[in-house]
């Protein structure tokens, strides 16, 4: 299980713990914020780049492959149903989609280009987003002494 707590600091900087780690997200200067840390989309194709590079290495090294480097690119972004030619919507409606650019360097054969091509879309975070989530949300209220 994964936990991270979030406390707004001043402005729009968020304070972010894993209780082993700390680190800051924000907005950027042109959406009112003062750019201390990546935005939240980038926080998610972060995870998503982490996840599906790890889970390259790690199988590699289960199955003995040469794989000596990985490099990953996300870009996210929200288009209109008609301009998706990858799409299956038939209303016009948004899409939010998530392309990648996955560089792999080592030495392959055919069966094993084959096999990483397929674990690209293995990584836990990645079928997570593609096959969606269920989200709960509790909400408090306190005092502003907080």
């Amino acid at each position: 299980m994964a936990t991270i707590t979030a406390h707004l600091d001043e402005g729009t900087r968020v304070t972010l713990s894993n209780g082993r780690h700390t680190w800051y997200g924000d907005e950027p200067l042109e959406d009112a914020g003062t750019d201390t840390g990546p935005t939240p989309y980038e926080f998610l194709l972060g995870s998503l780049a982490a996840c599906t590079t790890l889970t390259l290495r790690f199988y590699a090294q289960r199955k003995g492959i040469d794989l000596k480097w990985v490099r990953t690119r996300y870009e996210f972004d929200r288009i209109h149903s008609h301009d998706c030619q990858q799409c299956d919507e038939d209303v016009d409606a948004m899409i939010e989609r998530v392309r990648s650019s996955i560089t792999i360097g080592g030495t392959f054969d055919d069966a094993e280009r084959k096999r990483l091509e397929y674990i690209v879309g293995r990584c836990p975070v990645h079928k997570t987003l593609a096959s969606g989530m269920k989200i709960f949300d509790t909400v408090e209220f306190a005092n502003d002494t907080e």
